[in-house]
């Protein structure tokens, strides 16, 4: 099973999009661009969505839906915003399809034009500034904490399961703030939000920092994100959290009467992760021989393979294996016994390994006569024999372990790639032999910015949030420059 997938050494692109289909994560659909996500795919999707859902609603937020579907006047009505989207919307004109009365099958009803066309949802800013117009009277309706769980259809004309599709899942909130200092510190609560679930529940280390203006959110004062690092020494932006100002409350004309009783417009932010998450995580942890997922969001975190001869033995090791089964379930341990007939042990093995689960017991004749167990650990690839006696809170603690140790290196990997350059050479050589974030200065300007882009393809990834302030000379232009910047390449 494993020699099926191409290795990261030979064809990176192709390894990932090998571990998405034969992990079982996602698979081709139909309509183009867009994607399936399978069960197991969407199982770790879930495990991901609930403790992130958690996390929002320990921070006072709440969930709501709006509408897939935007009218096109409303999108019209924050400059930056439609210049920011409208290359990547699909439009709805019609609403009714007829029968081809010259016999060519379903054709649309010309008669069933729309007075105004909509925009299949690419963000909801729009639709939900015009909502809180209604809302939002006084300084006591404030401030609004409001978060979405929806699909959003980008028209991507590249695309890549996972990091890059037509229509993908996501998160979106929505907060509206009394004063422009609540609206930041809003911003930034949710970016650390964002940093915790990556760091402490995905063992994927992150930088947070701030994007450049040429870089943010379209309609954004400031966008905020968080920066991952993949195997291949690209990042990824792996959630983005954005300071609005009154842009969309002037756009939709969102007032609120204050304690003075003076209206005044409100203050804005938008943050949001998506399904993308899950092509991060494969990427900076997996290997060759397939996927290695982080046990606290793992579908499975245990799997458990009898090795038997004859029925009267496995009927011996079920019975076993039903206490251990009950045990791990009490601790909150996703277990699964896997006592199939239609595949011989090995094939399991590889089969798990190939999904990633963490954890994988074998349990023969052998072990039975020993009372112990075989225990494989997908991170590291190692396996050790242990007693059936206290097994479960040997796997529990086993499973904290694993956590920690993708996380720690993960780290070690990003660590040794974050790399400081101070001429437009050594950028170069870096950028092509190493990879990873370059740490170097930039004078300010958002045509150096471009230029190395043009350059390289490489971009500014973020300025580090408490970044050390440091003299110095832009590495293209030679002008002054206060602090370093990350560049890398990126998806």
């Amino acid at each position: 099973m494993a020699e099926a997938i191409t290795t990261r050494e030979k064809d990176y692109s192709q390894w990932y999009n090998d571990l998405i289909l034969k992990g079982g994560l996602a698979d081709y659909s139909a309509v183009r661009g867009c994607m399936v996500i399978k069960p197991y795919g969407f199982a770790l999707w879930e495990n991901m969505r609930d403790q992130l859902d958690k996390m929002f609603k320990e921070t006072g937020h709440v969930n709501a839906y709006f509408p897939l579907f935007i009218p096109k006047s409303f999108l019209s009505k924050e400059a930056a915003h439609v210049e920011g989207f409208a290359k990547e919307c699909a439009v709805v004109t019609h609403y009714r399809l007829k029968n081809d009365p010259n016999g060519g099958g379903i054709v649309v009803d010309p008669d069933a034009k729309l007075e105004e066309e909509l925009i299949v949802r690419p963000t909801s800013e729009t639709i939900i500034w015009n909502t809180y117009k209604d809302w939002i009277q006084s300084y006591r309706d404030l401030p609004l904490l409001i978060n979405q769980w929806a699909n959003v259809v980008r028209w991507e004309m590249r695309t890549r399961l996972f990091l890059r599709t037509a229509e993908f899942l996501w998160q979106e909130g929505h907060t509206a703030h009394a004063t422009a200092e609540e609206a930041v510190v809003e911003t930034r609560k949710m970016l650390d939000v964002y940093a915790e679930f990556a760091e402490e529940w995905m063992a994927v280390p992150v930088i947070k920092g701030v994007k450049t203006p040429n870089e943010r959110f379209a309609g954004a004062e400031d966008t905020y994100c968080i920066e991952a690092l993949m195997q291949d020494g690209k990042a990824l932006q792996a959630g983005t959290s954005h300071f609005l100002g009154q842009n969309f409350a002037k756009a939709f004309d969102v007032k609120f009467s204050n304690k003075q009783n003076e209206l005044e417009y409100v203050w804005a932010t938008s943050w949001g992760v998506s399904t993308r998450l899950i092509g991060g995580l494969v990427m900076a942890h997996s290997d060759d021989q397939g996927l290695i997922l982080p046990p606290k969001i793992a579908p499975l975190q245990v799997v458990i393979v009898p090795i038997h001869k004859g029925e009267e033995q496995l009927n011996a090791i079920t019975e076993k294996v039903n206490g251990l089964v009950a045990e791990l379930k009490a601790l909150g341990i996703r277990v699964k016994y896997d006592n199939s007939d239609n595949a011989r042990p090995g094939w399991k093995f590889a089969e798990h390994e190939l999904k990633g689960v963490p954890v994988r017991i074998a349990i023969g004749g052998r072990d039975l006569e020993n009372n112990t167990a075989e225990v494989a650990r997908r991170d590291e690839k190692t396996k050790s024999t242990v007693s059936m006696d206290g097994l479960a809170k040997h796997l529990h603690a086993l499973l904290e372990e694993i956590q920690q140790n993708m996380f720690n290196k993960a780290k070690a990997f990003r660590d040794s790639h974050i790399t400081k350059v101070d001429t437009w050479d050594e950028f170069v050589s870096t950028l092509e032999t190493k990879g990873g974030f370059i740490s170097a200065h930039w004078d300010g300007k958002a045509e150096t910015e471009e230029e190395i882009k043009t350059k390289t393809k490489a971009t500014i990834r973020c300025i580090p949030l408490n970044n050390e302030q440091e003299e110095g000379k832009c590495i293209l232009t030679g002008k002054p420059s206060k602090e370093r910047v990350l560049f890398a390449l990126a998806y």
